[in-house]
């Protein structure tokens, strides 16, 4: 689905030596993956996302979704292309605007040129996805409370049904109910359909959850691209001050007190498991 050869970009283009939001990047992402992208901040993260679908073209290397070079796509076939790789930004219930939370799920169907009944359906669709009541659909975007405009906003993207979709830190100031919630119905969505995901988040608890595999970037580089376990294990990740999930750290401090625990502990479902485990025996 995706791959990117050799991604490089620099925001300060006039300058000389001038450092890479994005430098030499390389990887592919097949059909239906789950994907979790972690670094600091200033690691690109955020830069490397908006190549996916246009928004930002490389200076060198390039893009390629289901095939398509996005670098070389002309505008028209590029505005499709962003119909098929949804992407959410950092608080996007900054960008509601309409007069219900209907019409402004509605707005992206629409401009695909779709029929009023299928614009409807695919409303209908995406709020049940993220869980939206129908007498949430119509009232105000504005009056709704911050979890619920972030489904709004998320649902949006998912009413023009995207092959690819792309959330930068989708839960990020949310209150832990919210958070569960927004983070539940993306699980959710990804079991349920073809769809591939990349979410990018500081939370590693939510990346190791989630994630099939986890990409590292820092200063621009990919430094390893590989399933959680390998990751929270890497000692090239931990030097740049990765933080395991709170599980396995917890795993950890009970493991350096005598308790027989296995390595490669990441998710609670799994510590809570494995402590089981251990009190029987």
């Amino acid at each position: 689905m995706i791959e990117v050869k050799d991604l490089s970009y620099t925001y300060d283009k006039n300058v000389k030596n001038a450092p890479h939001a994005i430098d030499g990047v390389s990887f592919s992402v097949p059909d239906s993956e789950f994907v979790g992208i972690i670094g600091a901040t200033g690691s690109g993260k955020s830069t490397l996302i908006q190549h996916l679908n246009g928004l930002i073209k490389p200076d060198k290397g390039s893009v390629l979704v289901d095939g398509t070079d996005v670098n070389l796509t002309k505008k028209k076939k590029l505005r499709k292309l962003r119909f098929d790789v949804g992407l959410v930004f950092q608080y996007p219930e900054y960008q509601l605007f309409e007069e219900t939370v209907e019409l402004d799920i509605a707005f992206g169907p629409k401009n695909m040129g779709l029929s009023e009944d299928e614009i409807k359906e695919r409303v209908q669709y995406a709020a049940e996805l993220v869980g939206l009541t129908p007498d949430m659909l119509a009232k105000s975007p504005f009056d709704l409370s911050g979890g619920e405009k972030r489904k709004a906003a998320i649902a949006g993207v998912l009413a023009m049904r995207p092959k690819v979709l792309i959330l930068d830190e989708p839960a990020a100031g949310l209150d832990p109910a919210a958070r569960r919630m927004i983070l539940n119905a993306i699980k959710a969505l990804h079991k349920a359909g073809e769809i591939t995901v990349l979410l990018v988040s500081h939370n590693m608890d939510d990346v190791a959850e989630l994630s099939d595999r986890i990409m590292v970037l820092a200063n621009g580089k990919l430094i390893a691209f590989d399933t959680p376990q390998v990751i929270f294990e890497d000692e090239n990740v931990k030097k740049l001050g990765i933080s395991p999930p709170l599980p396995a750290q917890l795993c950890n401090m009970l493991r350096a007190a005598g308790t027989p625990l296995p390595h490669g502990i990441f998710t609670l479902e799994q510590a809570k498991s494995e402590i089981i485990k251990v009190s029987n025996s």
